[in-house]
């Protein structure tokens, strides 16, 4: 007769029953396609916008075109990156808002140089173009 096996919760199949792990979730095929057809959704709209000059204002497109992509991107975050505050105990969570505010910071700055530098050159005459090398 053998001794009983502490599995510490896991049956002979290696499978853990009863016990709360931090790992992330697991999709299904169902969390994927839901993932893949919000992503071409998602895609198809800025598409469309462009093509068929929707709107008027250029600027219009663009900000629609920009609040469409954050939107993405959170679909692609929860549907394939499976991100959610519960993940490694909410660090993966803190690294992705680390990464955001850094990227913000670095586009904004690199705009208002671009800005700044495009506004204080000194403009020049057609004249001095052809001279130009």
């Amino acid at each position: 007769m053998s001794a009983p096996h502490d599995n510490h919760g896991h049956d002979d199949h290696g499978h853990d029953h009863g016990h709360d792990h931090d790992e992330g979730p697991h999709s299904t095929f169902k969390g994927y396609m839901t993932g893949f057809v919000l992503a071409v959704i998602l895609t198809v709209i800025p598409f469309w916008l462009v093509m068929g000059k929707v709107f008027d204002k250029p600027s219009t497109t663009a900000l629609v075109i920009l609040a469409l992509a954050a939107v993405q991107i959170v679909v692609h975050m929860i549907y394939f990156l499976h991100m959610n505050a519960k993940v490694e105990g909410g660090w993966s969570m803190l690294a992705l808002i680390f990464t955001i505010v850094l990227v913000v910071i670095t586009l904004s700055g690199s705009i208002w140089v671009m800005y700044h530098l495009n506004t204080n050159m000194m403009p020049m005459s057609p004249h001095e173009m052809k001279n130009m090398p």
